[in-house]
């Protein structure tokens, strides 16, 4: 993964992997739905990912992840959990973190994600412990 992936790519594989865990089949109209974009948009965006052999269309629309796109997928969803959990740790609400981590999984550095990591496993370690 040398190529510099964008922040809309990211959403969108990572909002794709969250339709598949909930609903277990994949359709644009509830990417859609997850990311509050137009069908429109998301017919574009589908393209592009496409093109970019990050997903397969199959016939009535459903959207399948190639094994390149599930890996950026699980990657973006991991650091958005991780970020999330250590956003709660330190007591921000459930509606911020959430909003703040989609903002800060893009922008933060390696380093700093594997110590926020580092952080969150060791304190789960901690509490399995106990």
């Amino acid at each position: 993964m040398d190529e510099k992936i964008s922040k809309s790519v990211e959403d969108y594989l990572e909002a794709i992997l969250m339709v598949e865990e909930r609903f277990h089949v994949i359709h644009s109209s509830e990417v859609a739905k997850l990311l509050n974009v137009s069908r429109p948009a998301v017919a574009k965006a589908m393209h592009e990912l496409t093109a970019k052999n990050y997903i397969n269309m199959v016939r009535y629309g459903e959207i399948t992840l190639t094994e390149n796109g599930r890996q950026i997928a699980n990657s973006v969803y991991d650091r958005h959990k991780t970020i999330k959990l250590f956003l709660l740790k330190l007591g921000i609400s459930e509606q911020n973190a959430e909003r703040d981590c989609c903002l800060i999984e893009h922008v933060l550095s390696d380093e700093t994600y594997q110590i926020i990591k580092s952080i969150v496993l060791k304190e789960r370690s901690e509490n399995n412990e106990q």
